[in-house]
């Protein structure tokens, strides 16, 4: 499948629209299904040193950030969407857009889920430049560009009674996802200053791992 971007219903509708209500329980659902965030609570705490700090790119409602704030890592969010209500007054929301964010330098570790698929293949080469200048370690989970996932999605999303805008944004975020080494090579991180681990899940997960080495 050729990598195709149109536009998801859930990013043109303000986030205390019913239909963006419903459209973000179906998102947890689907996080639940695929494992993404038991991937992230599983790989993150091993992979990060003492002192170091994280930050989740499109973290939206806050809930993958919470979970791993509970493993005990110092994450903070940035989002287009505004803090939400129960974020920690002790961790940092950048509320902006993350192509043009210029507060990277902090962050030893900066991850993403569901949310580099978003992106032209120009668009993630500029965010890659952005990362590598100060990020240790990179991780994504998103998904997988296949006609198998487009056939797991319509089987699974009728079976939970998706909303109309899950049912045009999964498919249209599945053929813009990625296959084997496609997005670490987007982003930029090869040659032998990245140590590149990319994976597949059963369930629809392209994830990837970025370290720089020593």
């Amino acid at each position: 499948m050729t990598r195709t971007l149109t536009p998801e219903l859930l990013d043109s509708l303000p986030s205390t629209h019913p239909d963006a209500r419903r459209s973000r329980r179906d998102l947890r659902l689907i996080n639940r299904f695929m494992g993404n965030h038991r991937w992230f609570a599983r790989r993150l705490p091993r992979l990060l040193r003492p002192g170091e700090r994280a930050l989740e790119l499109g973290a939206g409602t806050g809930e993958l950030a919470a979970r791993l704030a509970a493993r005990g890592i110092a994450v903070d969010g940035l989002d287009l969407c505004p803090r939400p209500g129960n974020w920690p007054a002790s961790r940092e929301w950048h509320l902006g857009d993350l192509r043009t964010f210029t507060g990277m330098a902090p962050y030893a570790a900066v991850y993403g889920n569901l949310i580099f698929h978003h992106f032209s293949e120009a668009e993630l080469a500029a965010l890659g430049a952005t990362m590598r200048r100060s990020a240790r370690l990179i991780l994504a989970s998103e998904p997988t560009r296949s006609a198998r996932s487009q056939r797991l999605f319509a089987t699974f999303g009728r079976a939970f009674g998706a909303c109309h805008v899950t049912l045009h944004d999964a498919p249209a975020s599945i053929a813009a996802g990625f296959v084997g080494q496609e997005l670490p090579q987007l982003l930029g991180l090869g040659g032998a200053e990245w140590e590149i681990s990319c994976s597949t899940s059963f369930l629809g997960a392209c994830r990837m791992i970025a370290r720089r080495r020593p």
